[in-house]
């Protein structure tokens, strides 16, 4: 990255691919990206209605303000001195929050008793999309090309520096992977009249601590939610200003003038981001928009990219087609098969589309 002047997943696109493929995935993964931040602001919104009786409207409004404000002022270095006292009060609210919960739950024992079903034990076990197994096909490739983790690791000081906030990052996802699932298990235990699935976490955090450690923890979590959404205005803003402003509109365009156009485009991000949370919803619902296209669209380019010298343009447009045009058929088209999840029926179409080709050309 530091020797081509990388600065977004577009510029390795197109120094890969060319810039047509760099259009294409720009235009799908900001589409998502909008989904995803809808998806944070509806849980921001949530913990608000059940904190102060705000609708969720307001709740969004609120939420997309604060995010926008200390984004739009801060940029990278503002957003990442926010990240680490975030990570700090996150941490420390869950790891209060855990022991009390399971205590009033009747402890680890209760949560996989009586509450857990069947299958609880089995890790090939998948009731459909979103389920299982399936989830993690969901997941784990969009972390690998996740624009925003990647944009974020350019920005390192140094190759040191880049080992390790990479490290201490997958240390954290750990944690958020295992405590937040407790809690929502407790939540099933000792509040199974939860009817929002929006609202368990901040009502188990209300209703189930002490005040002073029920604030904390909510704060935790709020901040958690505003913290994603500032990885997603930066990563929107930056693919705006880099990859579309300056490659297309104005190449000779300054530092100053690409900030600039950053900073619209986190204001405007953020404005479609509340109105998609008043609309949408569930959190899962605008999360899996997001990471769904995030996955078939990027991950079989880029990593075909690095481990495929002879792969080119025409590879990396009809993974992207394929992958795509796979995922809404089997979405929209196959819904009695709940054994077929489109994200991981996109992401094989994607493949198969990208090795064909490939085999096709080298023949």
């Amino acid at each position: 990255a530091a020797e081509h002047n990388f600065f977004t997943t577009g510029d390795y696109l197109e120094f890969r691919y060319g810039t047509t493929v760099r259009c294409v995935a720009t235009a799908l993964i900001g589409f998502g990206s909008l989904a995803l931040l809808a998806g944070q602001l509806i849980a921001g919104a949530a913990i608000l209605n059940v904190v102060t009786g705000v609708p969720r409207w307001a709740g969004a409004l609120i939420g997309g303000a604060i995010m926008t404000a200390y984004f739009t002022a801060g940029g990278l270095l503002g957003s990442a001195r926010v990240n680490i006292l975030q990570l700090a009060v996150m941490m420390t609210g869950f790891f209060l929050a855990i022991p009390a919960v399971l205590g009033n739950a009747g402890g680890l024992q209760a949560l996989i008793g009586s509450a857990a079903p069947p299958s609880f034990g089995d890790f090939t076990y998948s009731s459909g999309p979103g389920s299982g197994w399936t989830l993690f096909m969901l997941l784990a490739p969009a972390f690998v090309v996740s624009p925003g983790l990647i944009q974020k690791s350019w920005g390192a000081r140094s190759e040191s520096a880049l080992r390790t906030g990479v490290a201490l990052n997958a240390v954290a996802l750990l944690l958020f992977a295992f405590l937040p699932v407790l809690l929502g298990m407790a939540a099933r235990v000792t509040m199974p009249g939860i009817e929002d699935m929006n609202t368990v976490l901040p009502a188990v955090l209300k209703e189930q601590l002490p005040s002073w450690i029920g604030a904390l923890a909510l704060a935790a979590v709020f901040s958690t939610e505003v913290d994603t959404c500032d990885a997603i205005l930066f990563m929107i803003s930056t693919s705006a200003s880099q990859d579309l402003y300056k490659r297309f509109l104005k190449p000779t365009a300054t530092d100053a003038e690409l900030l600039r156009v950053a900073r619209l485009t986190a204001v405007g991000g953020g404005l479609v981001g509340v109105a998609l949370a008043i609309v949408l919803q569930t959190v899962i619902g605008a999360l899996t928009i997001f990471y769904s296209l995030l996955v078939v669209t990027l991950f079989v380019p880029v990593l075909g990219g690095l481990y495929l010298r002879r792969a080119a343009s025409a590879e990396a447009l009809a993974a992207i087609a394929s992958g795509v045009a796979v995922m809404f058929v089997v979405r929209y088209g196959f819904t009695g098969y709940r054994w077929l999840d489109p994200t991981l029926a996109g992401l094989v179409g994607a493949a198969i589309a990208f090795g064909s080709l490939l085999t096709i050309r080298k023949s």
